[in-house]
């Protein structure tokens, strides 16, 4: 059971063949606080949400997850708007951020717990690349406002770590905490 409204998480798990449901978590995420324990937090609050909808008896594992992008300690979620978007955009040009994953999986097993880092180094972006981007539409919805699996490649000069993490769903660490996840897909 995926606790997610994201599709890019939906589809790295069917990529992977993974069988899975989705069901979207009704939860007020945290915006504030330590960029790890923030991730965290929200992809528990996601999973037990979604798993406190589900009859006892079902024995399904929910998995919640949540991406935030950081730099400085300061987390920029998704812009509300195309000038967040490129404030957002225009802060992270020349730096070096994080690209955090919180992931949560509630089961029979009990509950299981990750957190995923990625450094991220974006080009220096002039004027006329951050127009191009913020015009494209890509950023809504969108941890730090950019999609590194479309256009937004554009923006990033290397990265450090998991690129599936930077995309929303770090594969490596959700396989570490559900090792049969593979094998009992079709």
């Amino acid at each position: 059971m995926l606790a997610s409204r994201s599709p890019q998480r939906r589809a790295l798990l069917a990529q992977l063949g993974v069988d899975f449901e989705v069901r979207h978590p009704e939860v007020l995420e945290r915006t504030q606080g330590k960029p790890a324990e923030v991730a965290l937090a929200n992809a528990r609050s996601k999973a037990a949400a979604v798993a406190a909808s589900l009859d006892d008896a079902s024995g399904a594992s929910v998995l919640g997850v949540d991406t935030l992008v950081a730099l400085d300690g300061r987390i920029f979620g998704k812009p509300a708007d195309a000038t967040i978007a490129a404030a957002s955009l225009r802060a992270l040009s020349g730096a070096v951020h994080e690209v955090l994953s919180g992931l949560a999986l509630l089961g029979p097993g009990g509950e299981r717990v990750h957190v995923e880092r990625t450094e991220v180094e974006f080009r220096e972006l002039d004027d006329d690349l951050l127009a191009w981007y913020v015009v494209s539409g890509e950023w809504r919805e969108r941890a730090g406002g950019y999609a590194i699996q479309g256009k937004g490649a554009a923006l990033v000069r290397r990265i450090r770590g998991d690129w599936t993490n930077v995309v929303g769903l770090p594969v490596a660490a959700l396989l570490e905490l559900a090792p049969g996840l593979l094998t009992s897909s079709g």
